[in-house]
């Protein structure tokens, strides 16, 4: 896929806060804990961008944004994925001990990070045109993993840091967005319903 300027002008966009956070944390790695809750929540918004694309498309009836979002929603699928792993790297070096980061595995708000991100992982390294030719029609059937990977994105964030209202806030609009995604695609017909995550 050949990139335009446009294209790596959105990747800057994207990578941006990461390198600011890489640089407080190559400064300063005592920064690890602070930069926990920014790296994970750039995740969790990237991602809902992402997954919004296609519902929004519906919603506003294909306009020329909301193209660009389907078009492009690829790129930010790889940004969530780079800050989860980001995220995952900073709760690593915080808790400085594999001891901790294997008990801490069996408790349901880390656990389910966990889980989300090993299932962004294949999503992530397939999430390219050559994957899609390989693949085939089980490429799609792969990408809709994002969606149980969210709903463990939800849980993660409700059960770490014990309070539901920030998380709701984030992934209320995806939810009802998603809902008339199904509604919208079971009143089109079998052919055109049959649209991208």
């Amino acid at each position: 896929m050949q990139l335009k300027l446009s294209d790596y002008v959105l990747w800057i966009l994207l990578a941006l806060p990461a390198t600011l956070m890489l640089f407080q944390f190559v400064n300063d790695t005592g920064n690890a804990h602070k930069l926990l809750h920014p790296s994970g929540e750039f995740s969790a918004r990237i991602l809902i961008i992402a997954m919004m694309a296609t519902p929004l498309r519906l919603l506003f009836n294909s306009r020329r944004w909301t193209l660009w979002l389907v078009r492009k929603r690829r790129y930010f699928g790889v940004a969530a994925f780079g800050y989860a792993l980001l995220h995952t790297v900073f709760y690593i070096v915080d808790v400085n001990s594999m001891a901790v980061v294997f008990n801490e595995l069996w408790t349901l708000g880390i656990g389910t990070g966990w889980l989300a991100f090993l299932i962004f992982l294949p999503l992530a390294i397939t999430s390219n045109n050559s994957s899609q030719r390989v693949l085939g029609r089980r490429w799609k059937a792969l990408q809709r993993w994002v969606y149980p990977a969210a709903l463990l994105t939800l849980i993660h964030w409700i059960f770490v840091h014990n309070n539901l209202g920030p998380a709701l806030v984030h992934f209320i609009p995806l939810a009802l967005l998603e809902g008339y995604r199904i509604y919208a695609q079971r009143k089109t017909t079998p052919a055109a319903s049959k649209t991208g995550i």
